[in-house]
């Protein structure tokens, strides 16, 4: 399946500053299996070094940290040539050798002519324990397949096109077909291999039964995290979560039996890991919103839609056959959708507006960056005179150009009220950009 990653990792092997590259993400979205497929595709050679599956391998960074001597044994342990320039170095799980971290700075500083990249997670795990090359590696960050990736690997190129394309307006045939599409992507997720089993068969099941495999292989790591927190408690609150997609975050209902501060670090530990996503309330009025960004009013999404399905527990025979995407587990898959979609495009992480007040209460889904612009994103399918909460926040900041909700309805524009109206299936896109002609 192709990737959207490939471009950037082609920009990266052109490069003339180019550093080390470390390649992070939760467990399981494709880390190694991009690497390797790029290498394949852009160099005579790949050369793999597991540093998980061969714990004795690690002793080649022991002694000390100098490139070239790394290099002449790891060639002795692969059987194959390490060549600058024709050869691209894979370190997979690095995060399993501190000192293969420590290294990339002496391959950037001595051997820049060598194409290194490693593969990770975990691995805010390790660093405190290491010294961090700072400065000396570039990091790019891997999500489960998007929306338009996915459509891809299911053959369907021309959609992909049009999801992947600015927005525009679509004939309702077309309308359709895309909706019912994303009916399917928010069952099967973008894992890739849950979606490799439904695209060999169409089989939701088999999509279902590498979830629950993916799943269980997150809790057999939660023995990584002792003594750091309780296993059991990281199970309570990966499932919590799950369930609380679209609402404010409170620890004493994640986990039943925990302390505030148990549930907390267990909340932490799997927001390091990649398998949640924390989303803080931001004020708008200016950037970065991290600058504004609450400690204490905060929501949540998982790392995947399909994954979430799985832990939340809902009854997948009655949501499945809604008619309306908005109304599929109470608006939850929905916005986590929107969430997952949007991330990938926030490099300051994702964020929300939400206004406490006595009298009167308002909260907007999400708050993007298009452009040095912020822009309240609401996913709603109601008409724009039901946009309270939205209506309120583009009142109160007048340097939010317009309010985007992402609906079931087709593409429209309210330009009086500064909303513009996106179905769902766009929620990958750039709102901003303008198609050709």
């Amino acid at each position: 399946m192709y990737r959207f990653i490939e471009d950037k990792l082609v920009a990266w092997k052109v490069a003339p500053r180019r550093k080390p590259l470390i390649l992070r993400g939760a467990r399981q979205v494709g880390k190694t299996w991009s690497l390797k497929h790029f290498g394949q595709a852009h160099f005579d050679e790949v050369v793999i070094v597991d540093l998980e599956r061969n714990p004795d391998w690690h002793r080649v960074f022991a002694p000390n940290l100098q490139p070239r001597r790394i290099c002449a044994e790891l060639e002795i342990l692969t059987d194959r040539k390490i060549v600058a320039g024709r050869t691209l170095l894979l370190l997979d799980e690095i995060q399993a050798c501190p000192r293969a971290v420590m290294a990339l700075r002496y391959f950037y500083e001595e051997m820049p002519e060598l194409h290194v990249a490693a593969a990770g997670s975990l691995l805010e795990f390790i660093l405190k324990d290491i010294s961090f090359p700072v400065g000396r590696i570039q990091f790019l960050d891997l999500f489960p397949l998007s929306f338009a990736e996915f459509l891809k690997a299911c053959g369907k190129e021309e959609a992909a096109l049009i999801v992947a394309s600015p927005p525009a307006a679509v004939s309702e045939t077309i309308h359709a077909f895309l909706c019912d599409r994303l009916r399917d992507y928010f069952f099967v997720g973008g894992m890739p291999e849950s979606v490799l089993a439904y695209q060999a068969a169409g089989s939701l099941k088999d999509a279902f039964e590498v979830q629950a495999e993916i799943c269980n292989a997150y809790r057999a790591d939660f023995s990584k995290y002792r003594p750091r927190v309780d296993p059991a408690c990281l199970n309570a609150v990966l499932s919590s979560v799950a369930r609380s997609v679209g609402r404010q975050i409170q620890y004493a209902k994640l986990a039943d039996g925990y302390s505030n501060p148990t549930i907390k670090k267990a909340f932490d530990l799997l927001c390091q890991a990649g398998v949640i996503v924390r989303v803080p309330a931001a004020d708008p009025t200016g950037l970065p919103l991290g600058a504004s960004a609450s400690a204490r009013v905060f929501k949540a999404l998982m790392v995947d839609i399909g994954l979430m399905r799985f832990l939340s527990g809902m009854p997948t025979d009655v949501e499945y056959g809604k008619a309306d995407l908005l109304q599929i587990h109470r608006g939850a898959m929905a916005e986590q959708f929107v969430g997952q979609e949007l991330r990938r495009k926030q490099n300051g992480g994702l964020h929300y507006w939400s206004r406490r007040a006595k009298s009167s209460s308002a909260e907007v889904d999400f708050l993007a960056v298009h452009a040095g612009k912020i822009f309240p994103v609401e996913v709603k399918s109601g008409a724009a005179g039901s946009l309270r909460s939205l209506h309120l926040c583009l009142e109160t900041h007048p340097n939010c150009p317009r309010g985007i909700v992402y609906s079931a309805r087709p593409y429209g524009e309210l330009p009086e009220q500064r909303l513009l109206f996106l179905p769902l299936y766009l929620a990958g896109a750039d709102p901003l950009a303008r198609r050709a002609g």
